[in-house]
């Protein structure tokens, strides 16, 4: 059940917003990650098996790459109606992200100097798959299909293995139909070190992206400077904004699906109707009991989210972009009007058939997004994070002439006399 909170009542919603510490870092695993990512860069392959003996049953340093033949018999226990799903959704986020690419541009002066941006992707990424009780081959879609359309040479997939030390066939069937041939068994911090400096066995990357626990994203925030990476991932958020035109069976279900990632998910609903509230928890009540994932859905619904009543939908709007939710619904009779208010939010759905896990696995828009109300200033994975921009610059003397005074005299004025001077011998000197 979501406590009801009062925006009459402000002092109270703020302070609970502000209760976020689970999203932030235990002192002792940023240490632990620490210790793993300089053992990892200073001994290599001897170092990962270590930790992966330790904590994913792989006991050989030839096991951390799944074979081809392997791989080939993982993705045929697939069956026909997944390939089929999947598919469609690598068509959908295919024909999104190709609107997203980043392209060349130049600008000519009058004197015929050139200036422009140029556009290379990345050469090499990892995409790191979370293991565990669950399986992500949506993540493989959402991380991958970006990264080809911009053009990465190399993509390898770092994934925990299952507990029969393989992986999962989902993932190893989405991988074959994206043609990523370089999978390895390796999780956790250990694995987010390999991939940013490199071993024996695992190449080094230029950038590293997808989801993971707290020690992936200690691991991820450890290694950055030597690498890329997306982001840092908090739990999941969703925050649903609702009228009395919406249905509360469906409000509830979709902050439902976001609750069951994670006890430390945090779910809102803004509404201007206290009955519409009342009617909410009442389904959550009534839908939880179906629930495998019930206790995990319950204790982030009782810990970490509210109901908050407003007086008008510009309220409500007020609220979101305080909260910057990784996810926001807007099922209001006029949906269209309250967006105008967003300011802050990762991925927006609008509309009573816009369920925030039609984005997650077959909309098309990227569904790995900023989370802890870093929407406020992050950004949805794209195809131009797998970009790289080089600033171009052709002078002319004659644009030379007329604008290299003013440079040498603002180098002047930083004291970089050695600035001025490139400046000054070919204008003074001119062969």
């Amino acid at each position: 059940m979501l406590r009801v909170l009062s925006w009459d009542d402000k002092s109270s919603v703020e302070s609970f917003l502000r209760q976020k510490t689970y999203g932030l870092i235990p002192e002792e695993v940023t240490a632990a990650v620490k210790k793993i990512v300089e053992d990892v860069r200073d001994r290599g392959d001897s170092s990962v098996l270590e930790y992966s003996r330790k904590f994913d049953n792989v006991n050989n340093i030839k096991d951390f790459q799944v074979s081809a033949d392997d791989l080939e018999i993982l993705a045929g226990k697939v069956e026909t109606g997944f390939i089929e799903a999947i598919s469609k959704s690598i068509a959908n986020v295919k024909s999104f992200h190709s609107q997203m690419v980043d392209r060349d541009f130049n600008i000519f002066t009058d004197n015929g100097s050139v200036l422009g941006s140029r556009v290379t992707p990345i050469d090499k990424a990892a995409i790191y798959v979370p293991g565990g009780k669950a399986s992500y081959p949506s993540t493989v879609v959402m991380c991958a299909v970006p990264a080809i359309i911009a053009g990465v040479r190399e993509i390898i997939i770092l994934t925990p293995p299952t507990a029969e030390a393989g992986i999962n066939p989902y993932v190893a069937a989405t991988a074959k139909l994206l043609e990523i041939d370089k999978v390895f068994r390796v999780g956790g911090a250990q694995g987010i070190a390999a991939a940013a400096f490199g071993t024996e066995t695992i190449p080094k990357v230029d950038k590293i992206v997808g989801p993971g626990n707290t020690y992936v994203a200690a691991a991820k925030r450890e290694v950055y400077g030597f690498v890329d990476i997306d982001m840092i991932a908090g739990p999941s958020e969703i925050a649903v904004i609702a009228d009395n035109s919406a249905n509360p069976c469906w409000a509830a279900a979709d902050l439902m699906s976001q609750a069951e990632h994670d006890e430390a998910a945090r779910c809102f609903l803004v509404t201007d109707s206290r009955d519409f509230a009342a009617r909410v928890n009442a389904e959550i009540k009534r839908q939880l009991g179906q629930m495998k994932r019930r206790e995990i859905i319950s204790k982030a619904l009782e810990n970490n989210s509210a109901v908050i009543v407003v007086n008008g939908m510009e309220q409500a709007a007020d609220i979101i972009n305080e909260i910057a939710p990784e996810h926001l619904e807007i099922i209001t009779e006029n949906p269209f009007k309250v967006l105008k208010g967003i300011r802050n939010a990762g991925a927006i759905f609008l509309g009573s058939y816009s369920t925030e896990p039609i984005g997650d696995y077959v909309a098309g828009p990227n569904h790995v997004l900023p989370t802890y109300g870093t929407a406020a200033f992050f950004s949805p994975l794209s195809t131009r994070d797998f970009q790289k921009r080089s600033s171009l610059i052709y002078y002319n003397k004659e644009d030379l002439a007329e604008y290299g005074p003013a440079a040498i005299k603002i180098a002047e004025a930083e004291g970089l006399e050695a600035h001025a001077n490139a400046l000054k011998v070919r204008l003074e000197n001119d062969r």
